[in-house]
């Protein structure tokens, strides 16, 4: 070595070994040492001290092995140690009780045990030569636990009580006395070290469980509640899975988790979901749900049965909400309410399963159409609630995820067409009155309804808004062209005029009533005015949905009335005189009559009475007159009196669904047309089914018959002459 350097080209190791020597081998010898080491053995097994050094009695084994006795000394190691197991058995047939009988058990196997191993360590040398190179032939360790098994745990009586005892206290701790934890772990390892674990115990264990749990699930189903079983059922297998980790064999766990699932849970899920499901959900027990759900996903059909009876709760909670006419007014927000609330469930107890979400989307598409068309004319005037001015329940991100939730529930609808003929309605009303809460609102709710059933949907609408931004340009020309010429008698009257497209907006039934001449000059300015700029169009005046302002001398002082053009025809007429009868305000206007006393009644039996009405009362009659209220007070400057005309009427509503019934004939007479024009002959049923997959709304097949017999009187296609199920199309 070097500077630290290491150059080593060859080691050579000299190892001097002493070896005594060893004995002449002679029958004495061979004799005297088999005496010793017996006595040793004995001294082991009857837990007494040894004479010898444990050196020198692994030094005489291995002289003996030496001297090729090895199989001799095996033999009578093994003779001996069967003698004394055998002796033991005589100490176990004593009158115990099973406690005592379990902790004796445990101290002789545990004495074996300890026995055994001192016995292997001073045979060590024959364990690792002669047993090592005999195959066939067991280790002095698997010798004990094999003479341990014949002598002892193998007989009847012994292996019976020790079984019976460990059974007992197992069924004392599930019954929540407290046990030897300690005796048991060590019992069990006993039977499983002996090979016997499966046969003599995990049997008879598993049928006393099956027995105790079959007969505590029958008697705790019928005594107590749903949410407390659930709680139990957990606590159970919790116990039990606790078991297996504190005493029994791992191999038991599968098997008697099983057994415990099958007995307090597989055996009751009808009973569980029809006695408890919908108490869970209509009390929202998030945690018991989430812990019913985990339940069932570890029993086999659980969550299909689960998933059955969450859809039928859903299905019969939504029909009672739909199919009740009496919550009409409240349906919507119930509908928005119940979704959040099953979407709540979804996410916090169901884990979002992919299962559980379709079918809650099925369902709500189940029970939200048993009531044809009602569900979505309701949706249709929610929104228009939410989209009104003076609806302050809601900031813009607030209205926002309302409209949103809102989208969900009308993908549900089937009748999208009855949707749109109320939305376009209520829309046309919020526009011309003036009542939109917010245009960019407005164009949100109209991008998700293109986004949801295309352009073709709200092409329609669209149209009204570009008509709204049309005639705020017309108007501003008109106003310059009316300054620029200095109309000699240029009237106090402010006119604003909406040009509305026919083909876009609802359709009114024209009113022809009786305007002031001031009135009428300004409708023929307009009329000069717009026909000069698009020659050939022709205008017709719709007065229903007109406004105005009126400024008013009280007692009290100036007042801003707004209202509508009905309103303020009735109004005006009170600047001639201050009392006019029925009759005279009805020639007066040319109101009709119903809509007449809807009028009178806003003006004198409403909130704001600015006219007073004899006999008093809240219902208009024929031979009631009316007077100017000049003592009307108010704390508002403008007051606003023309709500009357968001109102929906009964004749509006049966005018919109009858329209939309008969737009409904126009697309199946031209989806028939279109269908047979195309396949020029088919049968019934083959139409008849091409047109439901056409079809965007639901329809009866007597309808559909209906239409095509329609069809055949106007000679659009004809039968078969001789098979009148099959159709031809007639060029």
């Amino acid at each position: 070595v070097s500077h630290g350097s290491l150059n080593i080209k060859y080691i050579r190791i000299c190892c001097l070994v002493c070896v005594p020597d060893r004995p002449k081998l002679t029958d004495s010898y061979t004799e005297d040492t088999w005496m010793k080491l017996r006595d040793a053995v004995s001294a082991i097994q009857n837990s007494t001290s040894i004479k010898y050094n444990l050196e020198e009695l692994y030094q005489a084994v291995e002289n003996l092995c030496s001297y090729k006795v090895s199989p001799l000394l095996y033999k009578q190691l093994r003779q001996v140690c069967e003698d004394h197991v055998q002796a033991q058995i005589l100490h176990h047939t004593e009158s115990l009780d099973n406690l005592s009988f379990l902790k004796k058990m445990n101290r002789c196997w545990q004495d074996h045990c300890r026995q055994t191993i001192m016995i292997r360590s001073i045979f060590l040398f024959l364990d690792r030569t002669y047993v090592l190179q005999n195959s066939l032939l067991p280790s002095i360790w698997d010798t004990g636990l094999e003479l341990f098994r014949t002598h002892i745990i193998s007989d009847g009586a012994v292996q019976s009580r020790t079984v019976e005892g460990i059974l007992e206290q197992i069924e004392r701790e599930r019954n929540g006395e407290t046990v030897e934890r300690s005796l048991l772990r060590s019992l069990l390892g006993m039977l499983s070290d002996l090979q016997v674990y499966k046969d003599s115990f995990e049997q008879r264990f598993l049928m006393e469980t099956n027995r105790l749990y079959a007969a505590e699930g029958q008697r705790f189903m019928q005594d107590r509640d749903v949410p407390e079983y659930l709680h139990h059922v957990a606590q159970r297998l919790e116990e039990e899975n606790d078991r297996v980790i504190s005493y029994l064999d791992q191999s038991t766990q599968k098997p008697l988790i099983a057994t415990v699932e099958k007995q307090l849970l597989e055996e009751h899920m009808s009973a569980i979901l029809q006695k408890g499901l919908r108490i869970l959900l209509d009390e929202n027990r998030v945690c018991e749900l989430t812990l019913l759900y985990e339940l069932f996903s570890k029993v086999k059909g659980g969550l299909t049965a689960l998933l059955q009876a969450w859809r039928e709760y859903i299905k019969s909670f939504g029909a009672e909400i739909v199919s009740s006419p009496e919550r009409d007014k409240e349906m919507v927000q119930e509908l928005l309410d119940f979704k959040d609330k099953m979407d709540h469930v979804m996410q916090r107890c169901f884990q979002r399963n992919d299962s559980f979400i379709n079918a809650m989307k099925e369902a709500f598409e189940s029970f939200i159409n048993k009531r044809p068309n009602k569900p979505a004319e309701l949706i249709a005037k929610y929104v228009d609630s939410k989209l009104r001015a003076g609806n302050k329940e809601a900031t813009e991100e607030e209205l926002e995820r309302i409209l949103d939730k809102i989208m969900i529930i009308f993908r549900f609808i089937h009748g999208k067409d009855v949707f749109e003929a109320f939305y376009k309605k209520d829309l046309a009303k919020r526009l011309l009155v003036g009542k939109s809460a917010s245009v960019d609102a407005e164009k949100s709710m109209l991008s998700k309804l293109k986004h949801e059933c295309g352009a073709a949907f709200t092409s329609k609408l669209e149209g009204m808004f570009k008509d709204m931004e049309l005639s705020k340009d017309i108007m501003i020309q008109f106003k310059q062209v009316c300054y620029m010429q200095n109309q000699s008698d240029p009237s106090n009257i402010e006119l604003t005029v909406n040009i509305l497209t026919m083909g876009y907006w609802p359709s009114y039934t024209p009113m022809d009533v009786h305007l002031p001449t001031e009135m009428v000059k300004l409708q023929e300015v307009f009329k000069l005015f717009y026909l000069g700029k698009h020659s050939g169009r022709k205008l017709q005046w719709q007065p229903t949905l007109g406004h105005a302002v009126l400024k008013t001398e009280f007692k009290e002082g100036k007042k801003e009335l707004q209202v509508s053009l009905f309103q303020t025809l009735v109004l005006l007429m009170f600047n001639e005189t201050e009392e006019f009868s029925m009759e005279e305000i009805r020639t007066a206007t040319g109101i009709e009559d119903d809509e007449l006393k809807r009028t009178l009644q806003s003006l004198a039996c409403g909130k704001a009475r600015v006219l007073n009405k004899t006999p008093r009362g809240k219902d208009v009659e024929d031979g009631d007159s009316f007077q100017f209220n000049s003592d009307f007070r108010h704390k508002l400057f403008r007051i606003k009196i023309n709500q009357i005309q968001m109102k929906e009427t009964v004749e509006e509503q049966v005018s919109t669904t009858e329209r939309v019934f008969q737009d409904r004939q126009y697309h199946i007479d031209a989806a028939v047309v279109r269908i047979m024009k195309m396949r020029k002959t088919l049968s019934h049923n083959l139409l008849v089914s091409e047109l439901y997959n056409q079809l965007k709304f639901p329809v009866r097949p007597a309808d559909l018959k209906k239409r095509i017999e329609s069809l055949i009187d106007r000679d659009y296609m004809e039968r078969d002459k001789e098979n009148p199920n099959q159709y031809h199309y007639v060029a």
